[in-house]
C-alpha cells in the first residue's frame, strides 16, 4: 500500500472514530486508538516533510560544497585523442548525459599539464568525435593527471532533493507502522480481556431467570 493509501486509512481512522465519540458502546481503546491515528497523521503531515526538507537541506548544503571544492582543485583542459584505448567501445551509463553528449568512450590522449608539461594517458570523454586528432574536454588534477569530471551543481541539487523525498517518505511509513503496531497491541489487549470477562461468566450463561 502506498504512503497516500496509509493517510487516508488514518484519517477514516480519525473521522470514524469521532463520530463514535458520544456512542454509549465507546470502548476507552476506541478513544486511545482516535489519539493513536490523530498524532500519527499529524506527524505524517508536518513531522516528515519538515525532516525530508531539512535532509534536502542538509545534503545540498553538503553537496554544493564538494561541488565547489572540485572545481576549485581540478582544472578543465583540451586533450587531443591519439587513438582509442585497446578493447574501448562505446558505453552509456547516464540515460540523461548521454542524451546530451552522446555515450561515452575510452581513448588514449595527449594534454598538457597546468606546469605546461606533456603528459598523456587513458581517459574518458562524451565527445561525438573521438577520431585521432579530435579534441576533446577532459579534467585534471593539480599535478596533472586526468580526473573525473566533478559534479554539477544541479545535479548535486537533484540529488539532495531525491534524499529529502526518500527521507520524508520513510518517516511517514516509520511513522504508519508504529501506529499499526499499537494497534494491533491495543486490539490484542482488547481481546484478552474479553477472552477474561467470558472465561469468568461463561459457565453461568444461559442460567439467569430459570429458576434454579
Amino acid at each position: 500500500m502506498t504512503d497516500a493509501g496509509r493517510g487516508c486509512r488514518t484519517v477514516r481512522a480519525v473521522i470514524g472514530v469521532w463520530r463514535w465519540r458520544r456512542n454509549p458502546l465507546r470502548r476507552a481503546t476506541d478513544r486511545c486508538e482516535a489519539w493513536t491515528a490523530l498524532v500519527s497523521l499529524l506527524l505524517m503531515a508536518v513531522a516528515a516533510p519538515a525532516l525530508g526538507w531539512v535532509c534536502g537541506t542538509l545534503t545540498d548544503t553538503a553537496l554544493q560544497r564538494t561541488v565547489r571544492e572540485q572545481r576549485a582543485r581540478l582544472h578543465a583542459t583540451t586533450a587531443v585523442v591519439v587513438r582509442l584505448a585497446p578493447g574501448a567501445s562505446r558505453l552509456v551509463t547516464d540515460p540523461e548525459a548521454a542524451g546530451e553528449r552522446g555515450p561515452r568512450a575510452s581513448v588514449v590522449a595527449r594534454w598538457r599539464a597546468p606546469d605546461g608539461t606533456v603528459r598523456s594517458g587513458t581517459v574518458t570523454t562524451w565527445s561525438r568525435s573521438v577520431r585521432s586528432g579530435s579534441r576533446v574536454e577532459i579534467w585534471t588534477g593539480p599535478d596533472g593527471r586526468a580526473a573525473q569530471r566533478p559534479m554539477d551543481a544541479p545535479a548535486a541539487r537533484t540529488h539532495a532533493v531525491l534524499a529529502g523525498v526518500g527521507v520524508a517518505l520513510l518517516a511517514a511509513g516509520l511513522v504508519e507502522g508504529g501506529r499499526r503496531l499499537a494497534v494491533r497491541s491495543m486490539t490484542r489487549r482488547r481481546y484478552a480481556r474479553i477472552d477474561r470477562a467470558w472465561a469468568e461468566t461463561g459457565p453461568d450463561w444461559g442460567r439467569t431467570g430459570t429458576g434454579n
